[in-house]
């Protein structure tokens, strides 16, 4: 059997519940590492799963990463009436800061692994939890209740339960927003933060849970500027966060991606972006918005996934393992009950 090309190092989106001609071929050309799915690809389990082999098909890896967010709360792309609803990680934050740690942390690694049998049931492998931001009162609203906390141990704690449950239910965690949201003060979809916070205090705060989480195997990157470290590029385009900070102070060697390149925080255009972003130590650029002619832009710049980033994306593949056996009923059943005692 002749072995399949590499990929090209980017993650793709699509614009709706299946795969356009343009985009059959489109896919068949740039053949990117992965897609990422949203709301508007999804309409029905049994649509979600075509949509997701259709993917693999067409691109002739049948291990081809597929992604999604789906942290509950506010950012759940699987919803009502085909989903369970499931709570933001703030409700696990409340509950440990109310004394019941282990407790908290038992709810989160099991409302994950419940998730990641929703997605596995659909041919989903990679889910885009958790994020390890701290919930600060100077920061904008867009992480607010996404956080599991305002500590970093706190936070630690609940993300690697998160982790955790989703491996164990078969599918990759990705530990967001490296190094760290939390602080920002703006939505970094519409405009791009600044933090002018000193390195040290960052390093004792923000960045001190995605030390804690260095051996997941994806990470995201933050489109955010720490001033005291490189005043003029955010976290996704700058060498020396990506180099000293992402990958030296916190030792994250996992597969990094941006995050999507189409958000406001970024300037110029998506080539530049996706230049910009494999310059600074990004493995790969993750695109999400499904327009044709920006997902075409972003592959005529990303590389065939070669050397150390190679190696780091197959890596997080190899940690994919056959999810634990779970009684579902059951585990639902017992969810419930936690999330209605918090």
């Amino acid at each position: 059997m002749t072995a399949s090309p590499a990929p090209r190092a980017f993650i793709t989106g699509c614009a709706g519940t299946v795969l356009t001609p343009d985009e059959v071929a489109f896919l068949e050309e740039a053949a990117p590492w992965g897609l990422i799915l949203f709301r508007r690809n999804v309409e029905s389990p049994a649509q979600v799963a075509a949509l997701v082999a259709a993917f693999r098909a067409t691109v002739g890896r049948p291990d081809a990463p597929v992604l999604i967010d789906q942290e509950g709360g506010r950012v759940q792309r699987l919803a009502p009436p085909h989903w369970p609803a499931y709570p933001p990680a703030d409700v696990f934050a409340r509950r440990a800061e109310a004394g019941d740690t282990d407790g908290a942390a038992e709810a989160a690694r099991l409302g994950a692994r419940l998730m990641a049998a929703d997605l596995a049931a659909l041919g989903i492998t990679v889910d885009c939890v958790p994020c390890a931001d701290l919930r600060l009162p100077e920061g904008h609203g867009i992480i607010g209740d996404r956080a599991y906390g305002a500590t970093p141990p706190q936070v630690a704690h609940l993300a690697r339960a998160a982790a955790e449950g989703l491996m164990s239910g078969g599918v990759l965690p990705v530990l967001k927003h490296i190094p760290g949201h939390g602080r920002a003060r703006a939505d970094s979809h519409e405009s791009l933060p600044v933090v002018e916070t000193s390195r040290a205090e960052l390093e004792a705060t923000d960045f001190a849970p995605f030390r804690a989480l260095a051996d997941l195997p994806l990470g995201m990157t933050a489109h955010v500027v720490y001033a005291a470290i490189d005043p003029d590029r955010p976290a996704t385009t700058s060498p020396m966060v990506i180099a000293e900070i992402i990958r030296g102070h916190i030792g994250f060697d996992g597969a990094l991606m941006s995050d999507d390149l189409s958000m406001g925080a970024l300037a110029g255009s998506l080539a530049h972006r996706a230049e910009a972003s494999f310059a600074a130590g990004c493995d790969l650029a993750l695109h999400c918005n499904g327009r044709l002619d920006e997902m075409t832009e972003v592959a005529s710049r990303s590389p065939l996934l070669a050397g150390e980033a190679a190696r780091r994306c197959a890596g997080a593949l190899a940690r994919l393992a056959a999810p634990e056996e779970i009684a579902l009923d059951e585990a639902r059943t017992r969810f419930s009950a936690m999330i209605a005692a918090s």
